[in-house]
């Protein structure tokens, strides 16, 4: 029975050390992620953050999630879920390369983007369509992914690559997402992230060493008991030695 609960202490002792460890190492990542885009990143005009030739955003709206009616199976970039981290290449500023940029684009490809509404906003949303533009570049229409039914009418941006100065541009292409990178920068961001992240990891962290120092005093205080023991019981057979020579 003794060796069953010294068993599931191991145990027990094995699962708070591994989840403490993957608790540890999902926040140095985030914490080293978010130190090294704020000591190098320049920020853009609404705070994103942009570095290397690409921008780092956080998707804010459901308009580009997974949905019945829309099939984006083929397509690179497929669900991009509320609260993603998206990597986006941002468009080159020299006009040769400009122009090649925007010819490689195709159907699917999914761009961030300015465009005004009542105000102007950033917006993240997929190609359904190009077409020559009689001025010169191209006319790209964007539509999100999360579309009601096939009868839906969606709200559907154009953006013409031709017109200079224009409130509507595209910011860059993007390239990579992050759900999970996404959703760990949101939980530190808040309180209970806080408590969950780094409090009760270092309270487990201080908790456990506090045991396995009261564990080696015990040991050590156990271990010098035998030994004083063993010495009570080594004058005894040599009182007792003694006794029977006299």
């Amino acid at each position: 029975m003794a060796e069953k609960v010294k068993f599931g202490l191991i145990n027990y002792k094995k699962i708070i050390k591994i989840i403490g460890n993957i608790i540890v190492f999902c926040v140095m990542v985030l914490a080293i992620f978010l130190l090294f885009i704020t000591v190098t990143a320049k920020k853009d005009s609404d705070g994103a953050s942009n570095i290397f030739g690409y921008q780092i955003r956080f998707i804010k709206s459901d308009s580009m999630e997974k949905n019945e009616f829309t099939n984006v199976s083929k397509y690179e970039i497929k669900d991009i879920k509320t609260k993603s981290l998206v990597f986006i290449k941002l468009k080159p500023q020299n006009t040769d390369e400009l122009a090649e940029w925007y010819s490689n684009l195709k159907i699917g490809d999914v761009l961030t983007f300015k465009y005004l509404y009542t105000k102007q906003e950033t917006i993240t949303h997929r190609i359904v369509d190009i077409k020559d533009n009689n001025k010169g570049g191209y006319l790209i229409y964007l539509e999100g992914d999360n579309k009601g039914s096939s009868n839906t009418i969606t709200l559907k941006q154009i953006i013409d690559t031709s017109a200079e100065n224009s409130p509507n541009f595209i910011i860059g292409k993007v390239t990579k997402t992050s759900y999970f990178l996404g959703n760990l920068y949101y939980i530190f961001r808040s309180p209970i992230g806080i408590i969950c992240l780094i409090i009760i990891p270092c309270l487990t962290i201080i908790i456990f060493h506090i045991i396995k120092i009261i564990n080696l005093f015990t040991k050590e205080k156990r271990k010098k008991s035998l030994e004083a023991l063993e010495e009570l019981n080594e004058l005894k057979k040599r009182l007792i030695e003694l006794e029977q020579k006299n």
